[in-house]
């Protein structure tokens, strides 16, 4: 089986025609969750992979409403509850230069300019002005929240998983 990234929890149903609610991790919901894009459902208990097609994607509350080709009944999709939704790697399309997957960032470890070591990225918050990559500091402590703006992030070696900031006064304390 090819790479899989997730992109999604289902964490409910939604309504009674087979709709699920997902939390989303993916940086391309659109994209991911377009219509006839292939996704695989992991369950939680047991592993088993699921292959589906999305028929139909809509946001409702904060959360990716989908339905799925051959699934239109609560009863069919009831068993998803809990599981994680996953793309196959082969089905990324590549980005411009300078662009990343959310995942190539996430475990890049984060030193200033001045090479002080400050921890491993461990999470992308999306705030619609930028992103913001949560921290967690090498020694320990209270997560680092640092924006992904270019005074900030000085430089990304994906090679290397490093990630050099020149941290603002009072950014890092």
């Amino acid at each position: 089986m090819a790479d899989l990234l997730k992109v999604g929890k289902i964490v409910n149903t939604h309504g009674v025609r087979g709709e699920i609610r997902v939390i989303s991790s993916t940086d391309f919901p659109d994209e991911r969750y377009a219509k006839g894009c292939e996704l695989w459902i992991v369950d939680a208990n047991t592993k088993k992979h699921i292959s589906v097609v999305v028929a139909n994607h809509r946001v409702h509350k904060n959360f990716d409403l989908l339905t799925f080709e051959g699934y239109d009944s609560i009863n069919q999709v009831e068993e998803f509850k809990g599981s994680t939704l996953y793309v196959s790697k082969d089905q990324l399309s590549d980005l411009d230069e300078g662009e990343f997957y959310y995942h190539e960032i996430i475990g890049c470890e984060v030193y200033t300019t001045n090479n002080e070591h400050l921890g491993q990225i461990k999470e992308i918050i999306e705030t619609g002005a930028n992103d913001v990559w949560v921290i967690r500091r090498a020694g320990g402590g209270k997560d680092i929240l640092i924006p992904y703006i270019e005074d900030v992030v000085i430089e990304i070696n994906l090679e290397e998983n490093k990630v050099i900031i020149d941290p603002m006064e009072g950014l890092v304390e």
